[in-house]
């Protein structure tokens, strides 16, 4: 195999997190990103996945619901959808 170089740009966070990852698995930066290209290319897709941490408004909203949920506030008890539906129409 022939070496040819594939230059990036990326911040040097980015840069120290990637190079972090790979000795992680313990692999350089490089054998890592070869690695990477070489499965995006064999399987033709990339898999992009989002981090899972809520923002400071969602964290709000759970921590209201939470306490709604302690002082049983703003909860509707139905096992019905039907009243379910009703009680949501009655609130219009």
């Amino acid at each position: 195999m022939s070496d040819a170089t594939l230059t990036i740009r990326t911040d040097n966070a980015t840069k120290q997190d990637i190079a972090n990852f790979a000795a992680s698995l313990g692999l350089s930066t490089s054998a890592f990103i070869t690695a990477a290209t070489l499965q995006v290319m064999r399987d033709g897709q990339l898999t992009l996945t989002p981090t899972l941490e809520p923002t400071s408004y969602l964290e709000k909203i759970m921590l209201e619901v939470e306490e709604d949920i302690k002082h049983d506030r703003n909860i509707t008890h139905t096992n019905s959808k039907e009243e379910a539906i009703a009680h949501l129409k009655s609130l219009m």
